[in-house]
């Protein structure tokens, strides 16, 4: 059996968490059993099997990582919406069809299952499908996500030790060859799975994931992890291959990651990018998601580098980075870079974005200029 078969004979054997009945996810038409983790996670999973390589479902419960301050998390397999109260609602989820996995954040109740909870999800639900001895699939969700099974068997695992689960899930990311195009899903909803589970072993896995012999397009994927949920450790993470990851493509997606974390030193790695980074298109990236965020800080690092990039593109990039902000800090100055930048095809790019603003300043200022 190849190492590829061993990790997932393993994943598809195992589970759990120390849950009662109203821990677990809310499954129906399903041929539903519960077991208690004998020994150690990987032991209890060499013992679940299903004859003829059928499939069927191995689920349990770990806590999660808190939400950002004032706000819940929840996660589906399918569409998140609200209603016009505001309330977040999981649409009813079929575990055979499904192919998609949604995360929300938000300040409003939660209704599960008909139930209106002004307290998000403490614990997220991790659900694997195994087929013929493999994992197929891995989906996250929390309580308020109603699952259908379509009939299949769903082994659900109580007492699970949260780094076993770490480890678990470790081992079917480095089984996955991410340098080819196909094969993929597993290791990806087994990084989300890490990435979202609250034990600091989840820190230490997700950091080894992006040492620099990793593939290129596991260490992109999980930077946007490390800013999305890791908080400080993920932030000393992205910090680290902002500096020294040699891929374009992976610093590329460490400024995003670095525009979504909720640490208050991201915005300044983000900036130290936007000004230093060797690469053009990566300054640019940088100055792109600085758009998305406001304040003087990040202005300021715009309209730094419109005038002191030595590359003509990023100046054009900073510019529209300055569309993206608040009308009341973005128009006045791209009124002023279109006035007086020395760059013809910087001043060009500013009045084509004072154009699509629609702000009655900036057409005063093309009266201004076309009556002189």
């Amino acid at each position: 059996m190849n190492k590829l078969r061993v990790v997932f004979t393993a994943a598809a054997l195992f589970l759990a968490g120390s849950l009662s009945a109203a821990d677990q996810p809310q499954i129906k038409n399903a041929q539903l059993e519960t077991r208690a983790v004998s020994g150690s996670l990987d032991n209890t999973m060499r013992g679940i099997t299903s004859p003829a390589g059928s499939p069927f479902w191995v689920g349990y419960g770990v806590p999660m990582v808190p939400a950002r301050e004032g706000s819940h998390r929840i996660m589906c397999c399918g569409n998140i919406w609200q209603n016009d109260g505001g309330m977040s609602i999981c649409s009813p989820c079929t575990l055979e069809t499904s192919r998609s996995s949604s995360t929300s954040e938000g300040s409003g109740p939660v209704s599960g299952g008909g139930t209106v909870k002004l307290e998000g999800p403490q614990t997220m639900f991790v659900l694997m499908r195994v087929a013929d001895h493999r994992v197929m699939r891995i989906v996250t969700v929390t309580e308020d996500c109603q699952l259908d099974a379509g009939g299949l068997r769903v082994v659900w695992l109580t007492g699970v030790n949260p780094a076993e689960s770490v480890t678990l899930l470790t081992g079917v990311v480095a089984a996955t060859d991410f340098d080819a195009r196909d094969g993929r899903e597993p290791a990806d909803g087994a990084i989300r799975a890490i990435a979202m589970q609250a034990d600091l072993a989840a820190d230490r896995a997700l950091d080894s994931f992006v040492s620099k012999d990793r593939p290129e397009s596991l260490r992109a994927k999980v930077a946007f992890w490390l800013g999305n949920a890791r908080g400080k450790a993920g932030l000393d993470t992205l910090k680290r291959m902002a500096k020294d990851d040699p891929s374009l493509k992976v610093r590329d997606q460490v400024t995003f990651a670095l525009s979504q974390s909720p640490e208050k030193e991201a915005l300044d790695e983000l900036i130290r990018m936007a000004k230093n980074d060797e690469s053009t298109r990566v300054r640019g990236q940088a100055l792109f998601w600085l758009g998305q965020r406001a304040g003087q800080r990040a202005a300021g690092a715009i309209t730094d580098a419109i005038d002191n990039d030595p590359d003509t593109e990023v100046k054009k990039k900073a510019v529209f980075a300055l569309s993206q902000l608040p009308k009341d800090e973005g128009v006045p100055k791209l009124i002023q870079v279109a006035r007086s930048n020395k760059n013809p095809a910087v001043r060009k790019q500013a009045m084509f974005w004072l154009g699509q603003s629609n702000d009655p300043r900036a057409l005063a200022f093309f009266e201004e200029i076309l009556t002189r």
